[in-house]
């Protein structure tokens, strides 16, 4: 407790705050432009830090992990543009949400889901993280497969109302998992002789195209009659959502708060993995699970409490035991050893004073996102008004410049506009792109894992039921493939 307050104490002086503010500011920005990632804005970041003071130069990193997260929530709901890939879930329902004018809503929404999640895992992080760590290293390659599953089940929750759809587009997304160099031969896949290929089919991209390129052409392309028209419906007014509809998301944000920390302490899971994890989940519980994917608060907050959440989750075996939680946390351990932390135990001994100092900061960065989003939301809803002959050029542009920044290559950009035009077919076509991202993601963690269980069990299927993390996440697929096909069981034999 001595070093939580002296922590505390080092958190509110004048020139954290100042710093805390401008990682705020920093990370808001970074996250709500596509293609502008918490990774790489936390990689920006660290040359900053190099003649900065270790505490400061954490309150930096940490303010712009968390707000970042956050604002790819802001252009997910006003534009169907996620900033990152956390938010994929979150414009679902927030986008649909903003075109019947309660975008305020929406993002008032957003806010204190995200404040939730992210105090919650902060929570997480300062009470529990040795012993919840320990279970992390438990994890070998048949959890991960079947955890990747369990991922891929979360289709039939996004897609439920067209299945077959749905099904189709994780398959693609899976083919396209498949492309770049095999890991264990050194075998091109798919690669059709692109050196850009070798690593697999970038996520960014792929991202952008499907998300932001498709709804710049949808608003560019002339419609009845040749006129350019945004697709946005006038504004409510409201900042945030009526108390009755907060009070009954509660329960979702605890549950996706919960969800999402214990996903961010798997290394490698990821937020997108633990939004959409949580928006299935709220999806099943919900006694209106046909109102999903049509405007939906519920869905925003389970998608934003949940990748908010992650982000505690992932620096808990950064922290305790040097284990990357995900890219970003990847990156914050290269801005520790720059000022001589080394990640472990270390640094909660040596150290303390300044790990705690930054898992203070964790704490006033994620309320004064929320305070800045509530206050800045007045002026974000005004995006929607913007007519579409403005807007989809803008988004286009964005999109060109924060494809081309990931890599430098060209071929990026090339690749996004490929897939802006297959995401604009598929939504005229009302093919759901969220199976396909999804696939996209999990197929090399679930090849990968699943290729090193069968050389370690020697080709033994049963090696997934003989360990009892790993029967556990078998016996949580099952329940997750059987609940919904129950209920609509139930449903269609009531009178």
């Amino acid at each position: 407790m001595d070093i939580l307050l002296t922590a505390l104490g080092n958190v509110v002086t004048p020139m954290a705050l100042v710093t805390l503010l401008l990682g705020t500011l920093a990370g808001i920005t970074i996250g709500s432009l596509p293609g502008l990632s918490s990774t790489m804005g936390v990689a920006l970041c660290i040359p900053i830090t190099f003649n900065m003071p270790p505490d400061l130069a954490l309150i930096l990193l940490g303010a712009v992990y968390v707000s970042s997260v956050y604002g790819g929530s802001i252009t997910a709901i006003l534009l169907r543009t996620p900033g990152t890939d956390a938010s994929i879930a979150t414009a679902l329902d927030g986008y649909p949400l903003s075109m019947a004018g309660r975008g305020g809503e929406a993002l008032g929404m957003a806010t204190i889901a995200s404040l939730f999640g992210g105090l919650f895992s902060v929570v997480v992080l300062i009470a529990i993280a040795p012993p919840l760590s320990h279970i992390a290293l438990a994890f070998g390659p048949q959890e991960y497969t079947v955890l990747a599953i369990f991922g891929l089940v979360t289709i039939i929750g996004v897609a439920s109302d067209r299945p077959f759809k749905g099904i189709l587009s994780a398959a693609i997304g899976l083919v396209l998992a498949s492309v770049g160099l095999d890991m264990f031969t050194g075998t091109q896949r798919f690669t059709f002789g692109f050196s850009e290929l070798f690593e697999g089919v970038p996520l960014l991209p792929v991202l952008i195209g499907l998300f932001s390129v498709s709804q710049a052409f949808n608003l560019c392309i002339p419609k009845e009659g040749g006129v350019l028209t945004s697709k946005s419906q006038p504004l409510k007014g409201r900042r945030l959502p009526p108390w009755l509809d907060v009070r009954r998301c509660l329960r979702t944000m605890m549950r996706s708060s919960v969800i999402g920390s214990v996903v961010g302490i798997l290394p490698g899971a990821g937020t997108s993995i633990a939004s959409f994890i949580s928006y299935s989940e709220a999806r099943r519980h919900s006694p209106t699970p046909e109102r999903f994917g049509k405007g939906e608060l519920e869905g925003v907050a389970a998608s934003e409490s949940a990748n908010n959440a992650v982000t505690g989750g992932t620096l808990i075996p950064t922290l305790t035991l040097g284990i990357p939680g995900n890219a970003v946390t990847a990156v914050f351990v290269g801005g520790l050893t720059i000022h001589g932390m080394i990640p472990g135990p270390s640094l909660f001994t040596q150290h303390a004073e300044t790990t705690y100092t930054l898992i203070m900061s964790l704490l006033l960065a994620n309320v004064l996102f929320a305070l800045l989003g509530l206050w800045l939301c007045r002026y974000l809803v005004v995006v929607t008004k913007i007519p579409g002959a403005v807007l989809g050029p803008m988004i286009l542009i964005f999109s060109v410049i924060g494809t081309y920044a990931l890599r430098n290559e060209v071929f990026d950009v090339w690749l996004a506009v490929i897939f802006g035009v297959i995401g604009y077919f598929m939504e005229r076509w009302r093919y759901p792109a969220a199976p396909l991202v999804i696939a996209l993601i999990l197929g090399p963690i679930l090849e990968v894992n699943f290729r090193r269980s069968m050389q370690i069990s020697h080709w033994d299927l049963t090696t997934f039921f003989t360990r009892p993390i790993s029967l556990t996440l078998c016996l949580l697929v099952v329940l997750a493939v059987a609940y919904p096909l129950w209920g609509q069981w139930r449903r269609s034999v009531k009178p």
